[in-house]
């Protein structure tokens, strides 16, 4: 395994857990579902993915708060971390990935281009989340944007190690 966290990384830790991932995805388009399955074997941990691009269906299909929506918009990291735990409750996962934000090349919800919100929700339905200021080209924030969701995920799977080998050992 690498030490920097990509998608093989997360894809084998979920893997020798025996736990699985769902990814809700905005401004990467898919783009999140498409590294992790670019990984060999990824349908053994990978349960799938939610492109909820327009607002509504951020709503509707994961579960983000109506109010929070109009209070604050799509760009927004509660709104990322809501649609983090929808996605794991909707796909029947362990874990649970999401982007959201502004990849441009207009500003959205009052938000500059680059602003970008990552979650991620785990097990216990704790859920991390990085807020991003991002430079680049609308290509370039998406990228951007995946590989720090994979980084956020695998170093939410490392945090997490130390206390599921705990569980372990106690069961012994």
């Amino acid at each position: 395994m690498s030490d920097g966290g990509t998608a093989a990384d997360v894809l084998a830790l979920l893997e020798r857990r025996g736990q699985t991932l769902a990814a809700a995805e905005s401004l990467t388009g898919g783009l999140v579902a498409a590294e992790l399955t670019s990984v060999d074997g990824a349908s053994r941990s990978f349960r799938g993915s939610v492109t909820a691009y327009a607002t509504d269906l951020k709503h509707e299909v994961l579960g983000v708060d109506r109010a929070l929506l109009a209070e604050r918009g799509a760009v927004d990291a509660e709104v990322a971390r809501q649609m983090a735990r929808g996605v794991r409750r909707a796909l029947g996962a362990d874990w649970g990935v999401a982007t959201t934000g502004v990849a441009g090349p207009t500003p959205q919800d009052g938000q500059p281009v680059g602003t970008v919100h990552v979650a991620v929700a785990g097990p216990s339905d704790t859920v991390a989340a990085a807020a991003l200021r991002l430079e680049g080209d609308r290509a370039g924030i998406r990228g951007q944007t995946v590989h720090a969701a994979v980084k956020l995920l695998f170093s939410e799977l490392i945090a997490t190690a130390g206390a599921k080998d705990t569980e372990q050992h106690d069961e012994i």
